[in-house]
């Protein structure tokens, strides 16, 4: 707003209206509620990861910061997070390599591209227990994988898949990306939708070839998919369990173990709430840091 008593003139920004106090009071009986069902269970349950509770037993004694000491010096605990990042990096990559990939492609002319989508994305609505179940039978020793192998005269490449622990690892990443790469596909083609064909059409106009238009282009109009994939997909690999635990148990000998399945097992098979719980914590923190991390690189990005 300009001064009109003379001189020099004056702007001022106009302050945004503040939400009356009289709307939080229809609030407040989501946030009891939030407060009740979420906020407190978490508080408590932090509490018991300095304790030894059983799970069972109604008590138990504190043993402070002893079941985090125990994460960071074990040598299981520490393979189950060198895995966790391993499976997340190696997700994270790959599954939005693929979608995107698959969403250039299908960002097309081409006739069958609706079928295509349908079929990309298909696996995406299958239960993560079943699809593990179907692979898990499927790369059995005499399973389809290695009778396809077999028959088409490849027979030197059967593999002992769930039962060698590099390829065990190999197999529950491609089982992961096989079935959510659809979805990243879909957030990809959101994007790709969005991007005015004028643009596009104004590089090619200026002699950028079909490589440099996407690199140059494309994929900088991609920022907010590409945030929003990775941030799931980092997010998903760290929480990763069903298809680990279905698929090799944390096997073998432990070298598909991760966070979540260590988490699993410690609570539920071996009575061992405290430390569960604690590497519960553990887990939320990394994928809270990493998340954070990865948003504020983006918006950088984005700014720049």
């Amino acid at each position: 707003m300009t001064s009109l008593t003379g001189g020099k003139p004056r702007i001022t920004k106009a302050r945004p209206a503040a939400p009356s106090r009289k709307l939080l009071w229809f609030a407040l009986p989501a946030l009891v509620f939030y407060g009740f069902a979420v906020v407190v269970p978490t508080l408590r349950g932090g509490a018991l990861a300095f304790t030894d509770w059983d799970g069972l037993s109604p008590d138990y004694a504190f043993v402070g910061f002893d079941n985090f000491v125990r994460i960071f010096t074990t040598a299981s605990s520490l393979e189950a997070l060198t895995m966790t990042f391993v499976f997340a990096l190696a997700i994270t990559v790959l599954q939005n390599g693929v979608g995107l990939l698959l969403a250039v492609g299908l960002h097309t002319g081409l006739k069958t591209r609706n079928v295509l989508r349908v079929i990309f994305f298909a696996p995406v609505v299958i239960t993560p227990v079943v699809v593990a179940y179907l692979w898990k039978f499927m790369l059995t020793p005499d399973g389809a994988i290695n009778g396809a192998l077999e028959a088409v005269g490849l027979g030197a490449l059967r593999q002992s898949w769930l039962g060698d622990p590099t390829w065990a690892a190999v197999s529950v990443i491609v089982i992961v990306v096989w079935q959510h790469a659809g979805y990243s596909m879909v957030i990809y083609l959101a994007g790709l939708q969005s991007i005015p064909p004028e643009v596009i059409e104004a590089a090619a106009v200026d002699g950028a070839g079909a490589w440099r238009r996407f690199w140059s282009v494309t994929w900088p109009l991609l920022a907010t998919a590409t945030t929003i994939n990775v941030m799931l997909t980092i997010i998903g690999g760290f929480k990763m369990f069903t298809e680990v635990y279905v698929l090799t148990g944390g096997g073998p000998g432990g070298a598909t173990e991760t966070l979540s399945t260590l988490l699993y097992k410690s609570a539920f098979q071996f009575d061992q709430f405290g430390y569960g719980i604690a590497l519960a914590l553990v887990l939320a923190v990394v994928v809270a840091v990493f998340s954070i991390a990865q948003y504020r690189l983006s918006n950088r990005k984005a700014v720049s």
